[in-house]
């Protein structure tokens, strides 16, 4: 990957607060040797590995998805269920996989962005809701899958 003359090389940015998929993520990096920074609000155990880095952000709304996005470019990609953060990083040129491991496009983000307008506005006008689909095993293994896809394609492209 090139941009202003400079290779990018593949990373991988998660939000990581409320990731179920963390360990997944780093079993695939260390596999492909990809760096991978785990950003939160809160700190928690990583493993004392190289290519893993920890962001601990401060507590201001949005404080981690902000350093998520002014760091996701078309080498990174993104692990993230939330649709907005997911939508400035598409903008920015990363690949963004959500951990259920569906993957987020350019063509698909005004939708989901869409759906998550009417159902804040539901739930701000009392509406009782459903809230996702409990994190299945299936999830799992098509967020690997998922990942696995996205950084082979980065690598063999950088």
């Amino acid at each position: 990957m090139w941009q202003s003359g400079a290779m990018l090389s593949p990373q991988i940015l998660v939000d990581a607060d409320a990731c179920p998929v963390k360990d997944e993520v780093y079993r695939v990096a260390y596999r492909l040797n990809v760096p991978v920074t785990i950003v939160s609000n809160a700190h928690f155990r990583v493993p004392a590995h190289p290519l893993i880095a920890r962001v601990v952000v401060d507590s201001g709304f949005d404080a981690a998805d902000d350093w998520i996005a002014e760091r996701a470019d078309a080498a990174a990609v993104v692990v993230t269920a939330d649709i907005l953060l997911a939508d400035r990083c598409l903008k920015a040129g990363a690949t963004v996989i959500a951990p259920n491991g569906k993957s987020f496009t350019s063509s698909s983000i005004g939708n989901a962005v869409a759906v998550r307008a009417i159902m804040s506005d539901l739930r701000a006008g009392g509406d009782r809701i459903g809230g996702p689909a409990p994190f299945a095993k299936e999830d799992r293994s098509r967020f690997l899958s998922a990942l696995d896809g996205a950084l082979t394609k980065l690598l063999r492209n950088a």
